[in-house]
């Protein structure tokens, strides 16, 4: 599987968040990556939809406080990532 990628649009972004925009990113994408991770492990049949709001959740709980508050996720490709687990879980 590709390691999800979390990319911000950055006219959405204030001054301050463009600055940042790559560390955020990079931080947002670790955090996604260790939620598939923690998520595929434990799956047991779960359908897409279950794991897309798991992904969220777990995602959250790998980001400071502030940053997770904040982050609000493209639920299509959070959708995508939460497909892609339940594949590689049938196989």
């Amino acid at each position: 599987m590709v390691e999800p990628q979390v990319t911000l649009d950055p006219q959405s972004l204030s001054p301050v968040e463009r600055k940042l925009q790559g560390a955020l990113e990079e931080q947002l994408s670790s955090a996604l990556s260790a939620a598939r991770e923690t998520i595929e492990s434990r799956y047991a049949g779960e359908t897409a939809d279950q794991l897309t709001g798991q992904l969220l959740t777990e995602t959250r709980s790998h980001l400071h406080p502030d940053i997770a508050a904040g982050f609000t996720p493209d639920h299509a490709q959070l959708h995508q990532v939460a497909v892609a687990i339940v594949a590689r879980g049938r196989r």
